[in-house]
């Protein structure tokens, strides 16, 4: 690991200023940056530390939806009453992040703006219609995942929170990898009256909604509705723990899940 300078500012003004330094990183749970600094594959010369950041925490019940804190750990997601209140289905995602220490350290603004192709949180962003606040703008959830562990953030730009819709009915189910708990395959499920989203991840570079499978459940929620339908293999993920096929069947498996879990 290399020499920085370590900042810990309380406010966000003051971690925006921060933020600006040549070379500058910021630092949420660290579950990926501080991995990244020991092995020597990133070199900045100031790590903004925003844990001491109380606008960039909590979470909220707002206009009938949650409004979650940047820096909200993933373990406060899972054992929020109010969040199994209000979208358990988000409850329950949170609680299958990694391990029980990742849980404790991670949190959702970190997660949502390192893009990892194999995180849950993208999943959750994009079925339930989130927005996603900054300290310049809001950015629609459909918007901001925009490659792989690339986003529609600008150079300096902080998470402050992301806003979820209640949905009526919504689940998520997770092909996990065994070791890392990452998802091989994530479907997350999520109807809005007559409208239904079907947001994947870990199959592709980065997540993206199963319009054809929306389609079906639209018109008849029901596993079953399901039967028959795939996405194609071509341009999905491809590895030692599972083919580009693999992972297109999975996407249908674990779509039916969800689908039977949201009930």
């Amino acid at each position: 690991m290399y020499a920085f300078t370590y900042q810990r500012p309380t406010t966000l003004a003051d971690a925006a200023a921060a933020i600006q330094a040549e070379e500058a990183k910021l630092l949420g749970g660290g579950q990926t940056l501080l991995p990244t600094l020991k092995q020597r594959l990133a070199r900045p010369t100031d790590l903004i530390d925003l844990g001491a950041i109380p606008e960039l925490k909590g979470i909220r019940e707002v206009d009938g939806g949650l409004e979650i804190g940047a820096f909200t750990r993933h373990a406060e997601v899972a054992h929020s009453d109010l969040v199994k209140r209000v979208i358990p289905a988000l409850a329950s995602l949170a609680e299958g992040i990694g391990d029980r220490q990742v849980r404790n350290m991670g949190t959702m603004g970190g997660s949502i703006a390192n893009a990892d192709p194999s995180a849950d949180y993208p999943s959750a962003v994009v079925a339930l219609k989130a927005t996603v606040t900054t300290d310049r703008r809001s950015i629609a959830g459909d918007d901001f995942f925009t490659g792989m562990f690339e986003t529609a953030l600008e150079p300096g730009e902080i998470v402050k929170s992301v806003r979820f819709s209640r949905p009526d009915k919504a689940a998520y189910a997770k092909f996990r990898n065994p070791a890392s708990r990452y998802a091989i395959v994530g479907v997350f499920v999520a109807r809005f009256g007559a409208e239904v989203r079907v947001a994947v991840t870990g199959a592709a570079g980065s997540v993206f909604r199963a319009e054809a499978f929306e389609t079906a459940l639209a018109a008849d929620f029901r596993a079953e509705a399901l039967n028959g339908l795939s996405v194609e293999a071509d341009g999905l993920n491809a590895d030692i723990h599972a083919s580009a096929d693999y992972r297109a069947h999975l996407v249908t498996v674990m779509a039916k899940r969800a689908v039977e879990a949201a009930g």
